[in-house]
C-alpha cells in the first residue's frame, strides 16, 4: 500500500493497478473510505471534520493525484505528495 502523504492523523494511499474510476483510500483513526479524485464522492466512513482536510488536500494536489494514478497503474514509481499545513 504505497503511502502518498500524511497529515493531521490522516494517511493518504493509493494501491498499484487498482480500479477504476480514479480514487485514493483514506485512513483516520478507526475509520476507512475511498474518495474519487475527480467528484470527491466518498465510499466509506471517515469524520466530517476530517473529510474537511482531505477535500482542502484535493483541491490543492488533484493534478499530482492523477498523475500518480497514472504511474500506478503502469506500476511505475510513484511521488510523494506534500501534506496539508
Amino acid at each position: 500500500m504505497p503511502e502518498i502523504s500524511r497529515f493531521y492523523g490522516i494517511i493518504i494511499y493509493m494501491f498499484f493497478q487498482d480500479h477504476n474510476p480514479p480514487h485514493f483510500h483514506v485512513k483516520y483513526q478507526d475509520y476507512e473510505a475511498i474518495i474519487n479524485i475527480e467528484n470527491g464522492i466518498v465510499k466509506g466512513e471517515i469524520p466530517r471534520r476530517a473529510l474537511r482536510l482531505i477535500y482542502e488536500w484535493l483541491d490543492l494536489y488533484k493534478e499530482e493525484l492523477i498523475e500518480n494514478w497514472r504511474l500506478l497503474e503502469q506500476r511505475k514509481p510513484f511521488n510523494k505528495i506534500e501534506p496539508l499545513k
